[in-house]
């Protein structure tokens, strides 16, 4: 088995910096960032600093890069990826696995139309609660990352290179049965936990202890497993427990992606939320009352940012 060696990684919020930080300390891949204009810029003379330490890796802009990277991570936030997907041309080679650990259902889909599917591997990050505040990220959970074909009975070959490139690195993952599954009961969470806290402004303390933001968080979160019957995917109720036992891990002074947007004045992802859900509801009859009336609000603070507070 040809061994993964060379990680490229585009996208340098709390996901392409946790990992960017992995596979760099591990000493046994060559790491680099994929970036340009002014963000090249400001990660060739800041780096990354990541629980305090700084991390000063290669930044290769796409249109200069010479040679395919063996794993490519895909880290961006989704309405970034239509403009940025097509500076990965010159990194993909005929031995490369993509991952994309963006949140949503499409974004593997998306690469792979441009790419091939044959190069792309589904992954869901759970758990991390990093925080991040310019360059500067900081996590006390490194979370799991779920990953593989959508089926994987069997690991496949880029599965087994990915998981032993994952160990080399220490970065927990688990490699499913049912990939598809674990990407709807991915959308069930960031539905609750990523909206519900960007409407209270309440980090996961919060969801740890009162029953009212339960009540919201888990009210958007039903609303997925209905909807996900109807489209022939099993979430049942168990998978709210299920989510219990990460939020229960978090640092209750943790905040989700949603709400460190709100608070920044950055565009939020409600369109692959509650948004793709309103949507699948109109085409599936089924109703989603709450997720409309919260993409309603999250949509109001993201043009009003102040309001917010």
């Amino acid at each position: 088995m040809q061994k993964i060696h060379r990680v490229a990684i585009l996208g340098g919020g709390a996901m392409g910096a946790f990992l960017a930080s992995r596979f760099f300390d591990a000493g046994s891949f060559s790491t680099e960032m994929i970036a340009r204009g002014r963000y090249n810029d400001r990660l060739r003379s800041r780096g990354l600093v990541v629980n305090g330490k700084q991390y000063s890796m290669p930044v290769v802009h796409p249109d200069e890069a010479t040679v395919p990277a063996d794993l490519i991570v895909v880290a961006l936030k989704h309405h970034h990826l239509k403009d940025a997907v097509h500076d990965l041309k010159k990194l993909v080679g005929s031995a490369t696995i993509v991952i994309s650990v963006m949140n949503g259902l499409d974004s593997e889909d998306y690469i792979g139309s441009i790419y091939g599917m044959d190069k792309v591997l589904y992954t869901i990050s759970v758990g991390i609660d990093a925080v991040r505040e310019g360059n500067q990220i900081t996590y006390t959970k490194p979370g799991v990352l779920y990953f593989g074909e959508l089926r994987n009975t069997r690991p496949s070959q880029r599965v087994l290179r990915v998981q032993e490139a994952f160990d080399r690195a220490e970065i927990p993952y688990e490699t499913p049965e049912d990939m598809n599954r674990m990407l709807w009961w991915k959308l069930m969470v960031n539905a609750g936990i990523n909206q519900a806290s960007a409407v209270m402004g309440a980090p996961y303390g919060v969801f740890q202890s009162s029953q009212d933001a339960q009540g919201l968080m888990e009210a958007l979160m039903r609303e997925v497993i209905e909807l996900a019957k109807v489209v022939g995917v099993h979430l049942k109720d168990q998978d709210l427990d299920q989510w219990y036992g990460f939020l229960n891990s978090l640092s209750p002074q943790g905040k989700s992606s949603m709400l460190q947007d709100i608070e920044t004045g950055r565009k939020t992802e409600v369109e692959i939320f509650s948004g793709k859900i309103v949507e699948l509801s109109s085409v599936h009859g089924v109703p989603t009352p709450v997720n409309r009336t919260v993409m309603q609000i999250i949509k109001v603070l993201e043009q009003h940012p102040h309001s917010s507070h």
